[in-house]
């Protein structure tokens, strides 16, 4: 076993906050091998239960649950801050063109080792994350997140319409390619398979119906897509879709709503889509850094959590400007003063942390898992020293209370604050 010495911040089942000031987490090896909470709380009363266990200091420092990111894109990474008048333009100019070059396993292989250097850099340790249509993309993805012992879930990309030459793949091939690649990689270690449809105007019928089957056929997999991000990309699904009753019915007629379902913004959806996302333990991915770049609008955070609506936060990268856990938490502050359903919205630092660990975990169907650093669950935690920064240490030595220390590093801080990620 192994203990370490700091602030620590924990949250318990219903999201709450647990602070010490001066605390000790204790680790060990669990019968699967990887490394998970033994105990954890204020120092004194936690050291006196583990005699002899070895204690490393870390004075002035914050343990944390490390980030979990909802929704990204790894071959996007070379793209993030490409300028576009929308999302639509955006994914013509940019993002297809980039994608094109993942039939290439080299060029997967090391934009993977550079995605995964980012995430790590910025306290990110779990992340639900497409691929393109290469079947080698997915593969260095994999392989890449196995390497270095990651909870990570990825999948191949379905689009067999409305797309360009080189990404466009042929409906039953690319099917049984992602049956193929559910069976090599899912539940190997820690990692996961996404059934992953673009989104739905890229799918046709056949496809979106195939891949219902396959989620299925596997259900303790993860589906992963996008749904109402932009009013033009609505306009279009309702053109496409003239019988389903709105964007999100796109994927409930064809079995694609399900736990373990996660999609992407969510922006423009109805209060009937978020009793629908309820009912069916589906769950958004709000990406509020990408949503301002791209003028999509704001996720109404209200209305979401009157309908009991799963939501956790995201970079969605490149469409989102940075991997950093804290600009993902600062832009979700401004998104929840705008456009909300409940004026003078107000989400408190402890939740938009909560949304971007533990909340994101019970979202993506890892409650109990990963997130909180409860008993049991594996360990993954960030340390971070907010004296990395003169104005943030200015700052957190002020903070009176957990919530003020909270938001100093959700505004202040950056990539210089995360000085050590640790894996389960």
């Amino acid at each position: 076993m192994k203990a370490y010495r700091a602030q620590l911040l924990r949250f318990d089942a219903q999201g709450q906050a647990l602070y010490e000031s001066d605390g000790l987490l204790v680790t060990g090896p669990g019968s699967d091998g990887v490394r998970r909470v033994i105990d954890a709380g204020a120092y004194r009363a936690v050291a006196a239960r583990h005699p002899g266990v070895p204690v490393t200091h870390w004075q002035g420092r914050l343990i944390a649950p490390g980030f979990i990111d909802m929704h990204v894109h790894y071959p996007q990474t070379d793209i993030i801050g490409s300028p576009a008048d929308g999302l639509l333009p955006w994914l013509t100019n940019y993002t297809f063109p980039a994608e094109m070059r993942f039939a290439d396993p080299a060029y997967a292989a090391e934009i993977a080792h550079v995605f995964f250097e980012e995430l790590l850099r910025n306290g990110v340790t779990t992340a639900l994350t497409f691929a393109t249509a290469h079947p080698a993309s997915v593969d260095a993805f994999f392989h890449e997140a196995q390497k270095r012992g990651l909870r990570m879930m990825g999948g191949k990309v379905l689009q067999d319409r409305h797309s360009p030459d080189g990404l466009r793949d042929e409906t039953e091939q690319s099917l049984a390619d992602t049956e193929a690649l559910i069976r090599r990689w899912h539940g190997k270690d820690r990692l996961g398979y996404a059934i992953t449809p673009r989104f739905a105007p890229t799918s046709s019928e056949a496809q979106l119906r195939g891949a219902g089957e396959l989620a299925a056929r596997y259900g303790d997999t993860w589906i992963h897509s996008h749904v109402a991000e932009n009013r033009d990309e609505v306009r279009w699904v309702r053109e496409l879709f003239p019988q389903s009753r709105s964007y999100l019915s796109v994927y409930e007629d064809f079995g694609l709503l399900r736990a373990r379902a996660v999609y992407a913004h969510c922006i423009h959806l109805d209060a009937d889509d978020r009793a629908l996302m309820h009912a069916s333990a589906s769950a958004a991915a709000v990406s509020p850094t990408s949503n301002l770049f791209l003028g999509s609008g704001f996720f109404d955070f209200g209305a979401a959590q009157a309908a009991g609506m799963l939501h956790g936060l995201a970079s969605d990268v490149g469409g989102g400007t940075s991997f950093s856990p804290f600009r993902t938490m600062l832009a979700a502050y401004f998104i929840g003063r705008e456009g909300q359903s409940k004026p003078g919205l107000s989400l408190a630092p402890s939740e938009l942390w909560w949304l971007h660990t533990g909340g994101a975990a019970r979202a993506l169907g890892l409650q109990g898992c990963t997130g909180t650093l409860a008993t049991g669950t594996e360990a993954d935690f960030v340390v971070l020293n907010p004296d990395a920064i003169p104005l943030l240490a200015r700052k957190a030595r002020r903070a009176q209370n957990l919530q003020e220390l909270l938001f100093a590093l959700i505004v202040l801080g950056d990539d210089r604050v995360v000085e050590r990620v640790v894996t389960a």
